[in-house]
Formats: C-alpha cells, structure tokens, sequence
C-alpha cells in the first residue's frame, strides 16, 4: 500500500464529515465482568494499555475510521476499554461529523476559484484518469475538475472504499462516540475539524498532485488491500500494519512529519496529563498512529510508562 493511501486512511474522517451521516446503530451493550473480556487469543485487536502514576490508565485503541458491518464484533480488548474508562477520547471532538457549516468549509477549501480548474493543473495523462474514474462511476468530470487535487483524491477514495461497504457511521470511533452519548458517559477531541481539513489544504501543489495520481493508481487495488488491513488491526500485527503504511513513506519524509510524527507528538502532553492526574481514558485514535518508533506506543515506552498488549493484561 503506497504512503498515499496511508495519508487518506488518517483523514477519511474528514473526507466525509461534510457528509450527512447515518446514525450508528450502536448495540445495547449490558454489564460485564472482567472475566467476559479475557482475549481468547484470536482476534485479540489493536489495544494497548498504558499504566501511569497515581493509578492512571489510558486505553490506547487503535481505530478503522471506515468499517463494514461484518467486521462486527469488536475483540473484546474494545468492550473492556469503554467499560473500565471513565470518558473517550477522540481525534476529533464529539459531534464534529454532524456539524451544518462543514460542508461550506470543506467546499471552501477544497474547490479552485471561478478562474481555474483541475483540468489546468493536472498533467494530461492524470486528467485522463480522472476521466476513465468518473466514466465508471456516471460522474460529470465538469463538476469534477472544480476540485482541488486533494479533495478529489479522498472523494474517489471514500466512493472505493463505500463501494466495498466500508463506511464512516460504522468506524470504531463513530461506534464508540455513540455509545458514549448514549450513556452518557464524557468525550473529547484531541485535535479540530478545521486543523485536520488544514493538513490537506495545506499540501504544496506538488504534493496534492502526487496524492491524486497515486490514488487513481491505486483505485484497483483498494478491496485486496482493504482485507490485508482490517486482518493486521483484528489481530493487532503492527508489524503487519507497518509494512503495508509506511512502504513507500521513505519516498515522502515531509507528509510524514505533517500526518504522523508532528500529530503523535502534539498528543503526549494530553496523553501524559491524563495518567499524571490519575485519570482512566479510552483513546480512540487511528491505528497508523501506533506504528514505528515515533509512533505513541514507543512514545509512552520512551517516557517511562509501562505499555501491555491487551492480552497481556489481567489486572483490571
């Protein structure tokens, strides 16, 4: 998987937050014990468990931002987190993905002026692909070439990724920000809207142009890599996970730095403010986020703090 889709993975939930939502349909989730979220050693998922000082514990659970309806149920490491936690915290703050004026800004942001279009500044042979994509998809390039590169990259990869049945309203983060507000238990974001629309805004017009021109290469391979991911996050091989994001990363340091590592490290202080003040937190973040040495797992290592797979927890 080329780093590109890795940059679109991280931001699909802005990509279709100015889009109408469909309501998760969270299920009714009774009273366990400890015992019944025990990982059974299949499946165990993307959950680490970070012990601080003062009895702080923060759930680090690693997020799909778009999931189908067969990759439910959760591994059990999920259940236990939002049991034992006493608010989530989410990359963006709750309610961000219903917001009316979304659609203004990203339309704002994400689309040339009256003078210009994609077509101008685009070479031939992607303006060619865009073309072959919107034939296939009865779609009217004329409205198209009213995009900026990066907005019609994650607009094509958001239709790859709904053609497959993998939608927002069914991310683990969106199921877990229902529940919360269903139960009435505290939620919060760790970063705005607006900051993740701007890492997009923001990409040079070069760095735009590759986004859109892998994207439209990738669009073939979107369903066998899609299965390859949601198996690596199921079973938590972050390895795995790591290999399939980062292939190519060497080839794009400076999207590395904005997507990843300057995000990660932005994060610690809040993180680390939690476990400080004793607080129990299930932190909702993207998996890709767990990845690498400048990824939080090590972060948290680096800092001092004892980090545990889920399954190698017993002490709830």
């Amino acid at each position: 998987m080329p780093f590109s889709r890795f940059l679109l993975a991280l931001a699909l939930c802005v990509s279709v937050a100015a889009c109408k939502r469909e309501e998760p349909k969270a299920a009714a989730a009774p009273k366990k014990d400890a015992a019944a979220f025990v990982a059974d050693g299949a499946g165990d998922g993307s959950v680490w468990v970070v012990d601080g000082p003062n009895g702080g514990r923060l759930y680090l659970c690693g997020t799909i931002h778009i999931l189908r309806e067969k990759d439910y149920p959760l591994a059990p490491g999920y259940e236990a987190a939002y049991m034992y936690s006493n608010k989530l915290v989410l990359e963006l703050p709750p309610g961000s993905a219903s917001n009316a004026e979304l659609t203004s800004r990203m339309s704002q942001l994400g689309l040339y002026p009256a003078n210009t279009t994609l077509e101008s500044n685009v070479s031939k042979e992607t303006w060619d692909a865009v073309k072959k994509w919107a034939s296939k998809h009865n779609m009217d390039t004329a409205t198209l070439s009213r995009f900026r590169p990066w907005f019609l990259a994650l607009m094509i990869t958001s239709i790859e990724y709904a053609a497959l049945g993998a939608k927002s309203d069914k991310g683990v983060d969106s199921y877990f920000e229902e529940r919360a507000r269903k139960d009435g238990k505290p939620a919060e974001g760790l970063e705005t809207v607006e900051f993740q629309i701007q890492l997009f805004a923001a990409l040079s017009e070069k760095q735009q142009r590759e986004l859109l021109e892998q994207t439209l290469g990738e669009v073939s391979s979107v369903e066998e890599e899609y299965e390859k991911m949601i198996r690596a996050w199921k079973y938590g091989q972050l390895d795995d996970l790591k290999q399939m994001l980062f292939r190519e990363a060497e080839k794009y340091p400076d999207l590395m730095d904005i997507f990843l590592i300057n995000r990660n490290l932005a994060w610690m202080d809040r993180l680390e403010q939690m476990l400080k003040k004793g607080e129990k937190a299930m932190v909702l973040v993207g998996t890709g986020h767990f990845t690498s040495d400048s990824g939080l797992i090590e972060l948290l290592r680096k800092r001092g703090y004892r980090v545990r797979h889920y399954r190698e927890v017993t002490d709830f």
